[in-house]
Parts: structure tokens; sequence; C-alpha cells
């Protein structure tokens, strides 16, 4: 063994485990802000040949999970307050249309309803090993997840190709965001899950108005932790 670290990929296809892995690794702080990402670390840490790892970086950046330099090398972002005020604004236009969609229908997506129970589970794992660090970190995880599944599902419920496709753009930068300031844990972990409650019933009860309501107040809290989170990461450098 040469001591260099070595990232093993599940059974799926190559290039899908590949970028789940660095996916994961982003989303997770693994990878920090800033930190510089390879074709020739990528093909070297999980053993790929660098067409793969290419074909990796790529699709990550077309999401907004790296971003190009001057010089071409790809590194991970950290949006600043203007940023995330405009991802918020991007979210919430093409969620708006979904839930509007979907409570004129009346229609409940299955996928949403599963992956609000995954978020709830998870939210409990969160509570219940709150001093246990290692337990509450994977918690957390698995809430972000389910978190960033249940508007997957609303938006790809309504059936259009292209709100979706926007929508996946969208939720690149929303999860970096989310995995970077870890903005779920400064608030209680059921608070997300009932204001996800409300969205899933106004959509129930046929009610178009109240169901975009309630998803602007939840976009609204969650684009409020992150800024908040945002300004306290500053004072706290300013004062080192």
């Amino acid at each position: 063994m040469d001591g260099k670290p070595s990232f093993p990929l599940g059974p799926s296809s190559l290039t899908e485990a590949l970028y789940e892995s660095v996916r994961k690794r982003i989303v997770n702080g693994d990878i920090a802000p800033g930190e510089k990402l390879t074709e020739i670390r990528i093909a070297n840490e999980y053993s790929v040949a660098r067409p793969t790892a290419k074909a990796c970086l790529e699709r990550l950046t077309a999401l907004g999970l790296l971003r190009r330099t001057t010089h071409k090398t790809a590194v991970v972002p950290k949006l600043d307050e203007a940023e995330i005020r405009d991802l918020y604004f991007s979210r919430e236009t093409v969620e708006r249309a979904a839930v509007v969609a979907l409570a004129r229908a009346g229609t409940v997506p299955p996928e949403a309803v599963r992956a609000q129970a995954a978020m709830k589970a998870a939210a409990g794992d969160a509570a219940q090993h709150g001093s246990d660090q290692g337990s509450h970190a994977g918690a957390f995880a698995s809430q972000v997840e389910a978190d960033i599944a249940f508007h997957s599902a609303l938006v790809a419920a309504v059936g259009s190709r292209r709100l979706a496709r926007m929508h996946e753009v969208i939720l690149g930068e929303v999860h970096l965001t989310m995995g970077q300031f870890q903005a779920h844990r400064t608030t209680d972990p059921m608070n997300v899950a009932h204001e996800h409650d409300d969205i899933l019933k106004a959509i129930g009860d046929g009610d178009p108005e109240r169901a975009q309501q309630c998803l602007a107040h939840h976009l609204d809290q969650a684009q409020g932790r992150l800024l908040g989170q945002l300004r306290r990461e500053r004072s706290e450098e300013a004062h080192a």
C-alpha cells in the first residue's frame, strides 16, 4: 500500500456511483469550500480512468456543486448572501409552480410522502442522539437527503421534464449550502418536517393558495437559517 486514500464504489454503474460518492463528500463537507478537484485526483482516489473522472466533474459543475476557475480548475464554491437570495428566489419560482399544479389536481405524490416519512425518522434520530456526535452527523445527513428528495418529488410529480431539469440544477446548489452551513441543526429537527406536512395537507385539500403560502413560509425559514449561519460565520471570522 502506498498510503493514498481509496474510496470504494457501489454496485451501480461506475459513472453514477462515482458521481454519488463525490457529491456526498462535497455536500457533507468532506471536500471543503475552495478545495480543488482535478481529473487526476479523482482518478487516483477512486482508481478510475480519467475520462470517467472528467465526466463526473462536468456533471458536478453543471449542477453547481463545482465551479471552474479562470484556469479551468474545478473548485467547491461557497455562496455569498446575494447568491443565496438569488438561489431561493429561483427555487421558490419553480417549486411554487409545482405545488400549485399539484394542489389544483389534489395530487399528493407518493414519493413525497415516503421522503417525508424518511425525514421524520431522521429527525427523530437526531433528537434521540443529540449528544452522540457520530450518530447525530449521520442523522443530519439523512435529514438533508430526505429534505432534498421531498422537494424533488413535488416537482417531478408535475410531469414537466423542463421544470424538473431546472429544479435539478437549483437543488444542486441548495444541497451544497445545506451541507456547508448545516442550517438544519439550528432549529428543532421536527420543525422542517411539520412545514412539509402543511404543504402536503394543502395539496391534498386541493387548495393552491394555501399550498403556495405554506411553501413560501417554508422556503423563507430555510433561507433565513442559511443567511443567519453565514452571518455568524462572518462575525466569528472578523473577531478571530
